[in-house]
């Protein structure tokens, strides 16, 4: 699969955008109450670990990968 990288920068930004605090700045890391949900839907490891990283299951590594395609291609 072929990404459009525009698109994917573009929702980068987007993200960037969705964790905004004092006015302008943003975490570089995604959103704990967005990450536990998407941990609540089955599609990643409990994201509370103390690991940095989170495995995502079938189900999500299937939808990620069909969103990825919808979004950035």
């Amino acid at each position: 699969m072929k990404l459009n990288q525009q698109k994917v920068e573009d929702a980068v930004l987007a993200v960037l955008w969705l964790t905004l605090h004092d006015e302008c700045r943003a975490w570089k890391t995604i959103d704990w109450a967005t990450m536990d949900q998407l941990h609540k839907k089955g599609y990643i490891s409990d994201p509370a670990r103390g690991a940095k990283s989170v495995v995502l299951t079938e189900e999500g590594l299937s939808t990620a990968a069909r969103l990825a395609e919808e979004m950035f291609t």
